[in-house]
């Protein structure tokens, strides 16, 4: 969960880097015009980047999460199951949560507005997450070759079980 939060740290300073853009003069000055443009992509980049982060953050907490769950269910085997299960999971969280709050957030999304919304909506997320899931299916057997190449270059004793789910131990001491 900690590179998750670097992540986040990460969009952060892009949208610090975005206000500065805005907020401090330029070398020349710009026409009213140009000034009118700049300001409204800079208002549609902030809410397409807090879609992003908040999305990007739900999803990868529960790729994470789901990912050691089903480490522990397949007592550290099936590394393509653990890998693609948890994927195609969160990136539909993902891709979910980005449409949903580009379009009622940020109002950016480019829609017809005399046809009803929900298909619309749907048809944004089936084409994002479509593309999503096969390239999550195509990174498969890379992901294995690269991952079983690493294990044995390091020297890793193979994965044992862990007598508990992912969390178990840590909700049983009132902890998280």
């Amino acid at each position: 969960n900690f590179v998750v939060l670097v992540g986040l740290l990460l969009n952060l300073w892009v949208v610090f880097i975005l206000w500065a853009g805005g907020a401090w003069p330029g070398f020349e000055p710009a026409g009213q015009e140009q000034s009118g443009v700049f300001f409204e992509v800079r208002r549609l980049a902030f809410g397409a980047v807090a879609a992003s982060m908040i999305a990007y953050l739900a999803a990868q907490l529960v790729d994470v999460q789901l990912f050691h769950f089903w480490k522990w269910l397949t007592r550290g085997r099936h590394l393509w199951l653990r890998n693609n299960g948890s994927t195609l999971v969160s990136q539909l969280v993902d891709t979910t949560a980005v449409i949903l709050i580009t379009h009622f957030y940020a109002h950016a999304l480019p829609v017809e507005e005399q046809a009803p919304l929900a298909p619309q909506l749907l048809a944004f997320i089936a084409t994002g997450y479509v593309f999503k899931l096969i390239a999550a299916l195509l990174d498969t057997i890379p992901f294995y070759i690269g991952a079983h190449l690493l294990s044995r270059y390091l020297r890793l004793p193979p994965p044992t079980h862990a007598p508990h789910p992912p969390g178990a131990a840590a909700a049983e001491a009132g902890v998280g």
